[in-house]
């Protein structure tokens, strides 16, 4: 949290996260999302149902420059905690789910999406662009420092890092742990993905 933006990530879901001027826009964002978030889910191979959401706050962090940026860039103590081979493999499921969904969703969309209050707001191929690109940067906070060109071959080179055990230390040596490189990398590519959905004509 800072004074002026609120994240809220759900620790046991990675890329169900959304963010409010303050916790109570926040948490209500997050409900509002459940729908969509058990869609992945079931991509994922995972049961989800949102009328049994029991909802526990367990970490507040202070936010930075980039939570008023627009980006949940705190990493929670439970982000440290060790991974073994089934979390590993599931929260690995679900990232793969996300950017399915997000395939999925900009696959269907027009070029040209509705514009913003402002008149803001990229259209599809930008998007498509944007997430692809924050990937290949998100592949080096993962340790890829030979990173593939091509989409599906970096994305498997991903989840091949996310997919192993952990001890929970920053990967790398750098600052991201694996559960928050996941829920990171997750939101990002559902919360475009949603916006598209959002921004489509019906």
């Amino acid at each position: 949290a800072t004074p002026k933006r609120v994240f809220v990530a759900a620790l046991d879901w990675p890329g169900w996260v959304r963010g409010g001027k303050d916790e109570g826009l926040a948490v209500e964002a997050l409900l509002a999302a459940a729908p969509r978030i058990a869609g992945v889910a079931a991509g994922a191979g995972l049961a989800f149902d949102p009328a049994t959401l029991d909802l526990e706050v367990v970490e507040r962090l202070p936010g930075g420059s980039g939570t008023e940026f627009g980006v949940p860039s705190s990493i929670a103590e439970a982000d440290r905690t060790p991974l073994d081979a089934v979390e590993a493999a599931r929260l690995a499921a679900i990232v793969e789910a996300a950017w399915t969904a997000f395939d999925r969703v900009a696959a269907a969309a027009p070029e040209e999406l509705r514009k913003g209050p402002r008149g803001g707001g990229r259209d599809r191929t930008k998007i498509v662009g944007h997430v692809n690109e924050a990937d290949a940067a998100y592949a080096r906070e993962l340790g890829l420092t030979s990173r593939p060109t091509e989409v599906p071959a970096l994305r498997a080179a991903m989840l091949e890092v996310l997919g192993t055990p952990s001890d929970g230390s920053p990967l790398a040596g750098r600052r991201w742990t694996q559960r928050y490189a996941a829920r990171r990398i997750a939101w990002h590519a559902l919360d475009h993905a949603w916006e598209i959905e959002d921004r489509t004509e019906h």
